[in-house]
């Protein structure tokens, strides 16, 4: 499998500058987070616009314990019919309890993982970066129901995020 991203880290650095997106850090993180909860696979439903997924389908996300406390995060996908994969780490910002962490795929690089939204029984999150040009719904199952899904895109909007660019990557048969 062919590792995907190699510009991530030049484009999260450079991101800021040539970026007109706002600062969602006025958009508070989830509390009360549960991280065995939240371990485990997740499909990617919709996300903003980026580079280091640009082509992608059957997008998933799997996260687990290390040893030392951090997560281990792997991202799957399939781009022109070519497998991808991509291996990170993951650590809590402040405390475990909050849904805020620091991801990074290329080291030293970090950047924000902020989980907004996060269903009761964890069947679905959202999750932004640092600026309102990342945005990512996440599900435990390939599909969302169409009530959750405008539940969502609901809540989205309300927080200024731009819903009308939201890309919906194929998921289900052909992962």
């Amino acid at each position: 499998m062919k590792v995907y991203g190699f510009i991530l880290p030049f484009f999260l650095v450079f991101a800021g500058a040539c970026s007109s997106a706002r600062s969602t850090q006025g958009i508070p993180a989830v509390s009360c987070f549960d991280l065995p909860r939240y371990l485990g696979n997740w499909y990617e439903i919709a996300r903003l616009p980026n580079r280091f997924e640009y082509g992608m389908d059957y997008v998933t996300a799997e996260y687990s314990l290390n040893t030392d406390g951090t997560l281990r995060v792997i991202n799957r996908g399939i781009r022109n019919g070519e497998k991808r994969e991509i291996s990170g780490i993951a650590k809590f910002k402040n405390s475990p309890v909050v849904g805020e962490l620091r991801v990074s795929f290329f080291r030293p690089f970090y950047s924000d993982y902020r989980i907004i939204r996060l269903a009761p029984d964890y069947s679905y999150a959202v999750v932004t970066g640092s600026t309102d040009d990342s945005l990512w719904i996440l599900s435990r199952t390939p599909n969302l129901s169409e009530n959750a899904r405008e539940k969502l895109l609901s809540g989205i909007r309300k927080l200024g995020f731009d819903t009308q660019r939201l890309e919906f990557p194929k998921q289900g048969a052909g992962e």
